[in-house]
């Protein structure tokens, strides 16, 4: 079985989100974590993963939200201690397209790094052209993932040795992603997990369409050959992964070993995508 382990299920898909959350169960995508990424994200996601024994989420606030959210109004005690919260995010830095409000990033950033610390909560961490700044504040007293990861070696590295995963999503697959798959040759099996991002980043043969969750076996294929295991391999090791990262995951009733194994290409039928 696979783990989406982020996505933004409050978007606009096909059928609507419970048409989404079948489709992934029939190709064998049993678990879904999904994000929030600004407040009025926060009841939506929480009525979603509430309404579904197989999804969970992360609840924090993007780059974006910089300068007009304090996310101590929404990370509160009665939302950080459900059952179906498993970690904050995502959150982060983002200097590509707004660097301008640089300190006001790095101010809500910082606010829930430290709520995730009292809460003893993993973060989903976004970077995005702010690798030196990410790298300061983000120090070993707090533990999460790099979500969607496509920044250097260094970065990861340096994060690597101080307990953090790092996420590969359907960039991964895309042909002038080299650089990346570099990167992922490097990251250790045991600090390797994946997602989709959906809906954005859908993976080859995908890419341009609307990404679903089910598409996240497409880049845990493209992880093995990077990594040199089988397909059946990766599964298991991606598995055993985020129920590491989200101890939180444990409150859902795992498969039996021998029902994880899942075909590669059973999802390759255009039909399921817009």
């Amino acid at each position: 079985m696979f783990i989406d382990t982020h996505c933004h299920l409050n978007d606009e898909y096909r059928g609507g989100v419970n048409d989404v959350i079948g489709r992934a169960r029939r190709k064998n995508v049993g678990v879904i974590i999904t994000a929030t990424a600004e407040p009025a994200d926060v009841p939506v996601i929480l009525n979603i993963a509430r309404g579904h024994k197989n999804v969970f989420c992360t609840i924090g606030f993007h780059p974006d939200c910089a300068g007009n959210t304090n996310a101590a109004e929404f990370l509160t005690d009665e939302v950080l201690q459900d059952d179906v919260v498993v970690g904050i995010g995502e959150i982060g830095l983002d200097y590509h397209e707004n660097a301008d409000n640089r300190d006001a990033q790095i101010k809500l950033f910082a606010q829930q790094l430290e709520i995730a610390q009292q809460y003893d909560m993993p973060v989903a961490v976004h970077t995005r052209d702010a690798e030196a700044d990410t790298m300061e504040i983000l120090t070993n007293k707090n533990h999460g993932v790099l979500h969607c990861y496509t920044g250097s070696w260094d970065l990861a590295r340096v994060m690597l040795d101080r307990g953090f995963y790092v996420s590969a999503s359907g960039i991964l697959t895309f042909k002038n992603a080299e650089h990346i798959r570099d990167v992922f040759k490097k990251v250790p099996l045991d600090r390797l997990v994946v997602e989709t991002d959906a809906p954005f980043c859908a993976p080859v043969p995908f890419r341009g369409k609307t990404c679903e969750c089910w598409m996240v076996k497409k880049t845990a294929k493209m992880l093995a050959e990077v990594k040199g295991i089988s397909f059946e391999e990766i599964e298991e090791v991606l598995f055993e992964n985020t129920f590491k990262l989200y101890p939180k995951l444990k409150l859902y009733e795992r498969p039996q070993k021998e029902f994880m194994q899942t075909p590669v290409d059973d999802d390759d039928d255009m039909d399921e995508v817009e």
